[in-house]
């Protein structure tokens, strides 16, 4: 497949991209108030967020480990999430069920509710629920995460699973952040999981199924396998997260940090996403696998360019 690469972050001449706040969506009481502890009473505490997701684990096995062992400690996570100012910790229900309590009312939790290990091939990518909404509840979170694999021949499957999710979560009043992947060998063939294709299609399928928020990565590039227009729209990194933003539509956009970056690779990164019109970012490798001194400030860095994108409380 042939790939146009990624033309790196040059700066942008216009201001930042509008982005959905808390007051323009129409969602039920609990759903704003949740939102509302993790835009304006944790975290940046300014309508922004930046999450730290601890699901590795079961995604990719002890492995993520091995560069900061201390890591490989949940409480050490959530003392790193409280330390360091996070909207809230993403973790699957026996990580929140055996530490969450002890950290209760100190920072947010947001309950991941499925997963798979990467042992078997991701041809058929299904990520089987772990969790429930009501377990979200019971644990007192203050969201819940769900893995949808866009593109995967499982797709209808998971897309129906989602429903089911969906419908609990308006029940309960519980915000749905869904983790959009595009994966399986249909998306390989139309430009690959990263190709702006690929990503701008997953984000408007999570604002479609009834996502409040949806996570995604950063396109890395355009494919001359990807239907037209793709191939020939621009590849500047900036206009290619603006564009998977308005997919997004009235959805909340996290974009993800991936694997670790440099520290000057990581704060570009975030200058690119939050000019675009993302709501926050979601970092669990690129903050975890450091020290604990060097993650406290990385972090206060990030929070430094999220101080420069927020939005106005309106109570």
């Amino acid at each position: 497949m042939a790939t146009a690469s990624m033309t790196k972050a040059k700066p942008v001449s216009v201001g930042p991209a509008p982005r959905p706040s808390l007051w323009d969506l129409d969602i039920s009481a609990g759903k704003k108030a949740r939102l509302y502890r993790m835009l304006y009473q944790f975290g940046p505490r300014n309508g922004t967020f930046v999450f730290l997701p601890l699901d590795q684990g079961l995604e990719h096995g002890p492995v993520d480990f091995f560069q900061n062992p201390d890591s490989l400690d949940t409480d050490y996570i959530f003392r790193l999430g409280i330390a360091g100012e996070y909207s809230g910790v993403a973790l699957h229900v026996g990580l929140a069920e055996k530490y969450y309590p002890k950290y209760a009312g100190r920072i947010p939790l947001v309950l991941k509710l499925n997963g798979r290990t990467s042992i078997p091939s991701e041809a058929q990518a299904l990520s089987p629920l772990t969790g429930s909404v009501d377990d979200a509840v019971r644990l007192a979170a203050d969201a819940v995460g769900y893995t949808l694999y866009v593109g995967s021949p499982s797709q209808e499957h998971d897309i129906a699973t989602l429903n089911e999710v969906r419908f609990d979560c308006e029940r309960l009043g519980m915000p749905l952040i869904v983790w959009a992947y595009p994966r399986g060998e249909a998306i390989e063939k139309k430009g690959g999981r990263d190709s702006l294709y690929a990503v701008d299609y997953a984000a408007r399928v999570a604002e479609e199924l009834g996502a409040d928020i949806v996570k995604i990565n950063l396109p890395k590039g355009t494919s001359t396998d990807s239907p037209k227009p793709y191939p020939s729209l621009p590849t500047d990194e900036w206009e290619m997260a603006r564009k998977v933003v308005r997919s997004a539509g009235r959805c909340m956009v996290l974009f993800s940090g991936g694997s670790k970056l440099g520290d000057a690779d990581l704060i570009a990164k975030v200058e690119v996403c939050m000019k675009a019109g993302a709501t926050g970012l979601i970092f669990g490798r690129n903050m975890w696998q450091r020290t604990w001194d060097d993650a406290l400030s990385i972090g206060r860095r990030v929070h430094e360019v999220l101080g420069h994108y927020g939005i106005k409380d309106r109570t």
